[in-house]
């Protein structure tokens, strides 16, 4: 694997197509000096872990700040100033955790909104004795090998994505009260290939796809689990084994990510900042 090294910056890449590792100390991390280049690697990587970094709520906060713009996205605003979010099963600790249990399954955040945000930034304070991990996906990969008769096929499809279908991966009998609830948060029409500004294209995928416009739902469905499948595979992807202290930001706009199971008694806490988004789906 390839490796560059210089003063207190070493990064080595952690999967063939995806993730990269950078040893480094909080010092550099917030002193900003770095941050272009975490940039252009998230970009190209989709996924940069921080073994062991250790940075406090405020240094993770910090550290946000040198890469972009903070998001503050519902229920993440603390009296409007900036915080980190718990990423826990813990109700007490994060109420709406029930709602979080939709992280199990393959997605990317933002489907619902026009323009996602850039790139999430987690870091591990308590971990599950067992499971846990969080796998990742390359959707540029993904789109970039495949067939060039099937690129032709698919480039123009469009997909409805509505919240309430990732909800029912967790929930598939919902009270119809509770659907109600899930269906007022509206669908949200966004291609199934996207054309970024930079002239790469990704592939828009996840829980959230509801069904691919103009086809009927049979095929609908057998398109969008087909393409999911292969944008997961392994060839595509990398599994994070959390350590305590690590930290892991990821280019929400170029991959998918889920968690894996674990005991939801066990205590696990994630604390995560976002990047606001800087590119609409198109």
């Amino acid at each position: 694997m390839a490796t560059a090294v210089s003063s207190r910056w070493e990064v080595t890449d952690v999967a063939p197509k995806i993730g990269s590792a950078i040893h480094t100390d909080k010092a550099t991390l917030l002193s900003g000096e770095r941050a272009s280049e975490i940039r252009e690697l998230m970009e190209r990587r989709g996924v940069i872990v921080f073994p062991e970094i250790n940075l406090t709520d405020d240094e993770q906060i910090a550290f946000t700040h040198t890469l972009g713009t903070f998001a503050h996205e519902d229920g993440e605003a603390a009296g409007g100033k900036d915080a980190v979010y718990p990423i826990t099963m813990d109700s007490s600790i994060n109420p709406i955790a029930e709602y979080l249990k939709g992280a199990f399954f393959w997605h990317l955040d933002g489907t619902m909104s026009d323009k996602p945000i850039l790139a999430s930034i987690m870091s591990a304070r308590a971990l599950a004795p067992v499971g846990g991990e969080t796998d990742f996906c390359n959707t540029y990969a993904a789109w970039d090998e495949l067939p060039e008769d099937e690129k032709a096929q698919i480039e123009g499809l469009q997909v409805d994505h509505a919240m309430w279908r990732s909800q029912l991966y967790v929930n598939p009998e919902p009270s119809y009260a509770l659907l109600q609830q899930w269906q007022s948060r509206g669908k949200n029409t966004l291609p199934l290939v996207w054309k970024h500004r930079s002239g790469r294209k990704s592939l828009v995928l996840g829980a959230t796809a509801l069904s691919v416009l103009g086809k009927d739902p049979t095929e609908s469905e057998s398109l969008l689990v087909r393409l999911r499948d292969w944008a997961t595979q392994e060839r595509f992807s990398y599994r994070h084994t959390w350590k305590l202290g690590d930290m892991v930001i990821w280019d929400n706009t170029g991959t998918m990510h889920r968690a894996l199971p674990y005991d939801h008694k066990s205590g696990r806490l994630m604390m995560r900042t976002k990047l606001e988004g800087e590119e609409a789906f198109a």
